[in-house]
């Protein structure tokens, strides 16, 4: 246990679900993406006492305690935990990506056999609804979530290596967060069942546009799918956010880059994040310029993403 192990995890952007609120089919499910940056970074390295450095320092304590007692460790070991992250909470799956890079991480550190991913998030809480960061996390590129029913450790999906060109471009407002933890699990309880024509149509969309676009390597044929699918997807949850995205000023945007010649659009999550699907590099920062000068987002951070198609890495100095 003298190397020091690091995990570098990428961003996990949700397109939506397919279903919720029927006990008798798979539940949840979706459609997603991995990219980065922003990523989520965790360095373990050798300390004569445990300790915890960077962000996230609350949660890396609520998920090391948890390993602790399903390793039957007894204490935490002796290391120091570094992070490096983006914001919590804001759509881009952080929590998830945290965990796992923390379990990762120390199950090297430690010199123990890996656990498959799946049971790593069982062991953390995680993945209880959407797989799609998990599998991302092990996997990258394009995730299709099955969906799960209850008790299912892990779930039937789908994968698909991006094109390198692509990018992402993420806007997120700097004062605004989603619902997480308790509060959007009862969002969940208020929320009506999925009509199954929605679940039909969002499967449909997948299968016979959004993946065939990735495919062929349409960026436009991609966008305009993702866009139709996360609009639709986003209705089921008009009784919460007030319509297909948080807020007005989130759809507005979306609308906005719509007519600025860019189909691609869509909220990750509960966001605040909003994405932009462009063909490559110079067409995502003729569009981040344009949103600092011409659309109002100086209250945003804008980041430039490109596809993740590895998954997370994990390298022992």
């Amino acid at each position: 246990m003298s190397r020091t192990v690091h995990v570098r995890a990428p961003s996990r952007l949700h397109f939506g679900m397919f279903s919720f609120g029927h006990a008798d089919r798979p539940q949840f499910g979706g459609v997603g993406v991995m990219v980065e940056p922003p990523a989520v970074d965790v360095t373990i390295s050798p300390s004569p006492a445990f300790a915890i450095r960077g962000a996230l320092q609350q949660r890396v304590v609520k998920f090391v305690d948890k390993l602790v007692e399903q390793w039957k460790l007894g204490t935490a070991p002796a290391c120091e935990i570094r992070v490096e992250a983006p914001r919590d909470h804001t759509g881009l799956g952080v929590g998830t990506q945290l965990g796992l890079a923390v379990a990762v991480g120390l199950r090297r550190f430690l010199e123990r056999p890996p656990i498959p991913v799946p049971y790593l998030a069982n062991e953390l809480g995680r993945g209880a609804r959407s797989g799609i960061g998990t599998l991302g996390f092990e996997h990258g590129g394009l995730i299709v979530d099955g969906g799960r029913y209850p008790g299912d450790v892990s779930n039937p999906f789908m994968r698909q290596t991006l094109p390198s060109d692509w990018r992402f471009v993420l806007i997120c407002r700097r004062e605004q967060q989603g619902l997480t933890g308790e509060v959007e699990a009862e969002a969940f309880a208020r929320l009506p069942p999925v009509p199954e024509s929605v679940t039909t149509e969002l499967q449909r969309i997948t299968s016979d546009e959004l993946t065939a676009a990735v495919t062929w390597k349409d960026c436009v044929a991609f966008g305009d799918a993702v866009y139709r699918f996360s609009r639709l997807a986003g209705e089921c949850f008009a009784p919460i956010q007030g319509g297909p995205f948080a807020g007005a000023h989130t759809e507005k945007l979306v609308e906005a880059i719509r007519d600025h010649g860019v189909p691609g659009v869509g909220q990750s999550s509960w966001g605040p994040t909003v994405f932009a699907i462009t063909a490559n590099d110079a067409e995502a920062k003729a569009l981040a310029e344009w949103l600092r000068e011409r659309c109002g987002a100086t209250d945003c951070d804008i980041t430039i993403a490109r596809p993740n198609n590895e998954g997370a890495q994990v390298s022992a100095l």
